[in-house]
């Protein structure tokens, strides 16, 4: 039984994400306008990859660094100012934005204003942090998401240093577990049994099968084929036996 609070790792059809998210309690967001404060390399690249399929307007104190971002952001709406400013977010409109992104290098500041865009009623804001720490009261403080280079660093680092066909890997912080996705080798003792009578690894649980580009959430009768791509949600105690299967 869930009770208020618990954190659920769900693995999910595109199509039943909504579904899902409802009964959860949570909202489904179309994302049409976004701010982001930082014009920071990571500010400029997430304006780059959504300028041209939704609106952007991105806030930059520095004014050397606003006309750069404006000369090479052709659809992001280029602002100087402090994102602090609350006079100026109310100007530029963040009652209106579905997502606030806080990237400066000051993660003090990101965390302060993405509690204002929240305070302002904007549907999700995420800030950028160095501190580790800082992630798992996310929720707690009333933030959707921190994010934090060098974790996603050690995630791709992980992807090289296991064993087995793997795919990605993403590492949980502050949850002691991890989601693997491996690809099935041929002769892997995973492709020979069905999954009722694997005797998988305590610990561990496979989420979802990729056959020949359709997924299938995966009951005790399915039977893994080779090159079928595979997510396993496992404790860090199972994952050595975990690639055992899938070698």
């Amino acid at each position: 039984m869930f009770i208020k609070g618990d954190q659920v790792f769900i693995i999910s059809k595109t199509e039943m994400v909504p579904e899902m998210l409802k009964l959860a309690g949570k909202e489904s967001v179309k994302f049409e306008n976004i701010m982001i404060l930082g014009g920071s390399e990571i500010g400029r690249m997430v304006a780059e990859e959504l300028e041209e399929e939704i609106s952007v307007k991105l806030i930059e104190s520095s004014k050397e660094t606003s006309a750069r971002l404006a000369d090479v952001l052709h659809k992001t709406l280029v602002i100087q100012g402090e994102g602090k400013d609350l006079d100026l977010l109310a100007a530029e409109g963040i009652v209106d934005m579905d997502a606030y992104v806080a990237v400066t290098k000051d993660e003090e500041d990101n965390i302060i204003s993405c509690l204002m865009a929240k305070h302002l009623k904007v549907k999700k804001a995420i800030a950028h942090v160095e501190k580790l720490d800082y992630i798992p009261l996310a929720n707690t403080i009333g933030i959707d998401a921190l994010v934090n280079k060098k974790l996603s660093a050690a995630t791709a680092i992980l992807k090289f240093i296991r064993k087995g066909e793997i795919v990605s890997v993403a590492t949980l912080h502050g949850v002691d577990a991890e989601v693997i996705e491996l690809v099935a080798a041929k002769d892997s003792p995973v492709i020979k049994k069905p999954l009722k009578d694997l005797k998988f690894p305590e610990g561990a649980i496979i989420g979802c099968v990729i056959h020949n580009g359709t997924v299938t959430i995966p009951v005790g009768s399915t039977r893994i084929a080779a090159d079928d791509r595979v997510v396993v949600f496992t404790l860090p105690k199972a994952v050595q036996e975990v690639e055992k299967y899938f070698s």
